[in-house]
């Protein structure tokens, strides 16, 4: 049983579908978007998988409680939890409000501590995995990204800590930074036009953009037994960013 954290659009909604189509149970998490979200688990239902969806800020508290005991509900102990939601806005660190600084610091750090707090406090005997999902901008460190990338370079910490801590619980911590990837999001801010997506595809070795069906089946591996002896490991999707 999994829940995708983020799993209505971009690179959650591919993981919600991959997921399903290797044989998972999956709650589909949404935190406004539930047209989408309820497209996600119809596209799954009609391939002959199961899931549900769920709302829920991951950044409450009470949220992820009830997303969590939603999910448990319609399929039993959740045992992969893959921490998908992120926002994200790139400007000059003098552009930094402090507003700006708690909406993505909320979203993509304090965040998945709460689901991850949730997880291990009904993972299964047998152990389960967390899947973090970071950036390949902790590589890049490009300008203008100041804000941003120390959320994913803190969640890249808290992969490789947790990894040690849940250990002896058989459950595997890892993350994957995707680079630049077309989804709704990357369009909606920009991120894909003009002398950006030039930068990006210079920067990036297999020279294009990539596709939320590139990161999914890394996903799904890291869920699966095959992965069993692979934890604290943060595995680039970028195309042949490091």
């Amino acid at each position: 049983m999994a829940v995708v954290i983020g799993g209505a659009k971009g690179i959650g909604k591919a993981i919600s579908v991959s997921l399903a189509a290797a044989g998972a149970a999956v709650g589909v998490n949404y935190a406004t978007d539930a047209a989408a979200a309820y497209a996600v688990v119809a596209e799954i239902q009609a391939g002959g998988g199961l899931a549900v969806a769920v709302r829920g800020d991951q950044s409450n508290p009470d949220d992820v409680e009830q997303l969590f005991a939603a999910t448990s509900e319609a399929f039993g102990l959740v045992d992969v939890l893959v921490n998908n939601a992120g926002a994200f806005s790139f400007q000059p660190i003098e552009d930094v409000t402090e507003a700006e600084f708690h909406r993505l610091y909320n979203t993509n750090v304090l965040g998945p501590i709460l689901t991850t707090q949730c997880f291990v406090r009904q993972a299964p005997a047998k152990g389960g995995s967390i899947i973090n999902i970071s950036s390949a901008g902790t590589a890049l460190r490009g300008p203008g990204s100041a804000l941003y990338t120390s959320t994913k370079g803190a969640l890249v910490t808290l992969t490789q800590i947790l990894a040690k801590e849940f250990g002896p619980r058989q459950i595997r911590v890892n993350a994957i930074a995707p680079g630049a990837t077309d989804t709704e999001g990357a369009r909606r801010v920009g991120a894909l036009e003009g002398d950006r997506h030039a930068r990006l595809l210079a920067a990036t070795p297999l020279g294009r953009i990539g596709q939320p069906d590139d990161i999914s089946p890394v996903a799904v591996f890291l869920a699966s037994d095959d992965a069993r002896w692979i934890t604290g490991d943060v595995i680039f999707v970028a195309g042949g960013i490091q």
